[in-house]
């Protein structure tokens, strides 16, 4: 896995935060209820992303584990992977810049999985310290969510357990920037990161790495 792929993970990420801000921002905000009154929100809410942080790290493992035992299994498995990965991202590409919404379905795949956990998270609100808010954030770091999966159905092509978990620890970073600052400088930031152009000109990026991850293998071989 190369620089350039974990800085497109990074990338999917910062472009879809607008995004995790509409699927997230009530969640964000039911959790600044849930802080005592009288203590700074920053250690409940660090404590809450880094749970879900650790849930999307948990599920690249498990994804890129499964690529691996497929790559060795499969003869060309990891050829097929990167194909398969290449695509994804550039749906993404298309996702992002608006031009394709089919990603879409996923969530509502995930829907039905999810209603039996998010229940979960009640046992922990309201908050007694930020301990309560790490698990919290563990559970809702499953939220059905279809920029989600398609970076999981990407960390398959990544190689092994502890690469798959590095990307989605990358993309996750990458989500980080709106929805830390949802409720302090969300009048800045929101238009910023919501304005079509911004977008597509990180889309464009997206798909720009896409490409080359397709095309480098036929590259190489002609070089080679």
């Amino acid at each position: 896995m190369t620089d350039l792929t974990l800085l497109s993970a990074l990338l999917i990420g910062l472009a879809g935060s607008v995004h995790c801000v509409a699927m997230c921002g009530g969640i964000v905000g039911a959790l600044s209820f849930s802080i005592p009154k009288d203590r700074s929100p920053l250690p409940f809410e660090l404590a809450y992303h880094s749970g879900r942080l650790a849930s999307y790290s948990l599920a690249g493992a498990i994804t890129g584990g499964l690529g691996q035992l497929f790559s060795h299994q499969i003869a060309g498995g990891m050829a097929i992977l990167n194909v398969l990965s290449g695509l994804f991202l550039l749906a993404l590409a298309l996702y992002i810049g608006n031009w394709w919404r089919g990603l879409s379905w996923l969530e509502k795949q995930g829907a039905k999985l999810w209603r039996p956990v998010a229940p979960l998270s009640k046992r922990f609100i309201p908050f007694k310290s930020p301990a309560w808010a790490l698990p919290y954030g563990i559970i809702w770091g499953w939220l059905p969510c279809g920029l989600v999966y398609s970076s999981l159905t990407w960390s398959l092509a990544a190689g092994s357990v502890h690469q798959g978990a590095l990307l989605m620890l990358m993309f996750g970073l990458g989500t980080l920037p709106a929805l830390l600052t949802l409720g302090r400088f969300s009048q800045q930031l929101r238009p910023l990161l919501a304005h079509p152009r911004s977008k597509q000109i990180i889309a464009v990026l997206l798909a720009i790495s896409a490409l080359w991850l397709l095309l480098s293998p036929y590259v190489m071989a002609v070089k080679a």
